[in-house]
């Protein structure tokens, strides 16, 4: 049905004729010639339509937008000025000769170029993807994709499905969960990763593993999450930690490469988890963001003001300042709000210090804790964080954990609020995470990866011994602060890993039914083994600089786990009901 597409209409084409077909993306009447923007998956291209050609002319009068039609003409030259550079056709328009209505098509629901609420953008979603925008995202979400597979299978990785109906495992998100008919009373659960399957597939003798896998978390969604969510997953026996680095530098230097003609340097600067919190509060920090926090707690411990110098002296406390050039002349206002900021983040206030003149320490600073800190400790403080005139300094007193969180939080906040962000693509790896954290609410151990991560240590004795102290052989890879994906060195030795899960709390009892058929395989044999996941459609988000992966998945979720196309989830017959073997509880009607 056609020759050639629509960004394929070059000057070369002029006085040849030509077969395109497409989407009319606008219909214009010049006083009785007719212009028609044609769309394809490709681009754009102008058409005329004559008033000498009755039947096409009469044709064309009907034509609507978004109307499939498929025309023949002959391009020529667009009257000077009337050229679009903006496109690879914007120098000529093709003269129609016939032309055909190949489906019809309503009014629209929205124009493209509106500020159309997401809503509605989900619930018509067919029309939105063609959009020219998605439609550049979703091809290059494609691009991407082949060159994954391309870099995999060109280092001997094969591409390996993992099953999809499993069973319920913890790995710290609520599984969805899919009744049984055959085995009623039982479930299955849909994967939140193929973690254990691409491990016994190590152990299976299969070296090199990759999938481009599709996961399931029943969590709360924000911006960069969705219930169901497309996962890069590789796995490699016989490597340590640098091998697996290594080869996902190369990878991503591949993609920006080719994608967006963007050479990263390599290699990629890493830093440890402790240094990362120390300096950025977070273990995903934006190297974009020009300043960084500092531990003062070593100047403050003796200090007359004990907001400072009471957790300064505490273990597992600190006090922190953060210091932003330029930035005294912040408002009132502005300081209320990052005030309002820190209290929601677990502070009881925000202590700042403004240096207008530093190098008069009696006048030249402003703040209402200057009357309760000695004039030498304040002069320490200016040194350490490298204030200058013009600077303010905002502190954090406190746990660690949360004195990082509030002036991490504060740190990316001033930096998007006041357009402090440099123009770069800034890649980061974080090394050496600890293996447990303690939960806040139950006291309990809980792995900071997952419980198949290696621990580094020097005997099993110190899971027991030692749990809150050892560190793990794990990495994240971190762009412009966004989290892109982690992995780890996995246990390969079945005694381990029981210790792992006894330090968790899991009895035999426990670990034989959440984990026996894994803990099987590893009895035969293990390989040294690791890998590395990373979300694919955070990857797109970032590299088409959207908002939301929404944008780079062809049918998403909405922020209640629903969608809006197909009014999913919704209600089963009873028939489909009593086939499973279950009960719906109808209290809540609506």
């Amino acid at each position: 049905m056609r020759t050639h597409y629509c960004n394929e209409i070059d000057e070369t084409f002029i006085d040849k004729k030509i077969k395109v077909c497409g989407w009319v993306n606008k219909v214009r009447d010049h006083g009785g010639v007719i212009f028609i923007d044609l769309r394809d998956i490709k681009g754009l291209l102008q058409l005329v339509v004559n008033p000498d050609s009755k039947n096409v002319f009469n044709i064309a009068e009907s034509i609507r937008n978004e109307f499939i039609i498929s025309i023949e003409g002959i391009p020529r030259k667009r009257p000077e000025g009337s050229e679009n550079e903006k496109i690879c056709s914007g120098k000529v328009e093709v003269v129609v000769s016939e032309i055909s209505i190949l489906s019809k098509a309503e009014t629209p629901p929205f124009q493209f170029e509106d500020n159309v609420n997401e809503d509605i953008r989900l619930k018509y979603r067919v029309h939105d993807l063609k959009n020219r925008k998605m439609q550049e995202n979703l091809i290059t979400r494609g691009r991407v994709v082949t060159l994954i597979r391309n870099y995999l299978e060109k280092n001997e990785f094969l591409e390996i499905e993992t099953p999809i109906l499993t069973k319920a495992t913890p790995e710290g998100a609520r599984d969805y969960l899919v009744p049984s008919r055959v085995n009623q009373g039982s479930f299955f659960a849909l994967p939140q990763s193929p973690q254990l399957f691409k491990q016994m597939l190590m152990m299976a003798g299969y070296e090199k593993y990759y999938q481009i896998a599709k996961c399931f978390r029943d969590e709360d969604l924000r911006a960069d999450r969705q219930p169901e969510f497309t996962q890069l997953d590789i796995e490699m026996s016989f490597v340590n930690q640098e091998d697996i680095i290594i080869l996902i530098e190369k990878l991503f230097y591949t993609i920006f490469d080719k994608i967006l003609d963007i050479k990263i340097n390599l290699p990629i600067l890493r830093i440890s988890y402790e240094e990362s919190m120390e300096r950025f509060g977070t273990d995903r920090p934006d190297l974009r963001i020009p300043f960084e926090l500092c531990t003062i707690s070593n100047i403050v411990k003796d200090c007359g003001f004990k907001v400072f110098s009471k957790p300064a002296k505490e273990q597992n406390h600190k006090v922190s300042a953060l210091c932003i050039p330029s930035a005294a002349n912040l408002s009132r206002k502005d300081i209320d709000e990052y005030t309002d900021f820190a209290i929601s983040k677990g502070s009881q206030g925000l202590a700042y210090i403004k240096c207008n003149d530093i190098s008069d320490l009696e006048k030249g600073l402003q703040s209402p804790i200057l009357k309760f800190i000695d004039i030498k400790i304040i002069k320490k403080i200016l040194s350490k964080v490298g204030a200058k005139n013009g600077d303010i300094i905002f502190f954090s007193a406190g746990p660690s954990d949360i004195a990082n969180n509030i002036l991490g939080g504060l740190r990316e906040k001033i930096a998007n609020d006041k357009n402090l962000l440099s123009k770069s693509w800034e890649f980061i790896w974080i090394t050496d995470f600890p293996m447990f954290e303690r939960d806040q609410e139950s006291k309990k151990l809980k792995c900071l990866h997952h419980p198949f991560t290696m621990p580094n240590i020097k005997s099993n004795k110190d899971i027991q011994d030692k749990s809150e102290e050892i560190l793990s052989y794990s990495y994240d890879l971190v762009l412009n602060g966004t989290e892109l994906g982690g992995g780890s060195i996995r246990v390969n030795d079945k005694d381990t890993q029981n210790e792992i899960f006894k330090a968790l709390g899991l009895n035999d009892n426990e670990v034989e039914e959440k984990f026996g058929f894994f803990i099987n395989a590893l009895k035969y044999g293990c390989p040294p083994h690791g890998g590395i996941a990373f979300g694919l459609d955070r990857i797109i988000m970032l590299i088409t600089e959207s908002k939301s992966i929404r944008d780079v998945i062809a049918f998403p979720k909405t922020q209640t786990a629903s969608c809006s196309l197909t009014d999913a989830p919704s209600v089963i017959n009873k028939d489909q009901v009593n086939e499973l073997g279950i009960k719906i509880n109808n209290k809540d009607k609506k």
